[in-house]
């Protein structure tokens, strides 16, 4: 099977970073982490989802997240520069970043926006992250993924 290049393979692959696109079978009723995690056989903590802030004062900011934790919106606020922060609503999701709910990734949204990376990234040689469509996921070294986004690795969930 030939699995269809997303626009963010192809910004890594213009920056000769090293990745894989591994597919896995979706459940439009179950978009969560944890059913990636199942399909693709790996450890719910090294599976990242991706989620889109927007805060009082810098306005919309990513954090991406093991999949069995939720972010902490008092130090995503704290990290960010803000007071206060939320999740934006996810209707505003594909018009802000380009992305679905279940396929948003931090490579390649509509705009660059601050990254915050979970600390535990740096414990796994590799990690998930979606390939920004759903069914796809990009497995990346932590470090690659943090200098291409030019993220911040910082204690954004519990």
């Amino acid at each position: 099977m030939k699995i269809q290049k997303t626009n963010a393979a192809r910004l890594l692959d213009r920056e000769k970073i090293h990745y894989e696109l591994i597919p896995y079978e979706v459940d439009e009723n179950n978009l969560a982490a944890t059913h990636v995690a199942d399909q693709l056989g790996e450890d719910i903590r090294q599976v990242f989802k991706t989620l889109v802030l927007k805060g009082d004062k810098t306005g919309y900011f990513v954090c991406v997240i093991p999949g069995d934790l939720e972010v902490n919106l008092k130090a995503a606020a704290k990290c960010s520069g803000n007071k206060k922060c939320d999740l934006i609503p996810m209707k505003d999701l594909l018009g802000v970043t380009g992305y679905i709910r279940g396929g948003c990734t931090p490579i390649g949204m509509k705009k660059t926006f601050p990254t915050f990376i979970h600390e535990t990234v740096k414990e796994y040689d590799y990690i998930y992250i979606s390939a920004g469509v759903r069914g796809l996921q990009i497995r990346i070294a932590p470090d690659d993924l943090i200098r291409f986004t030019g993220a911040e690795v910082l204690p954004v969930a519990e």
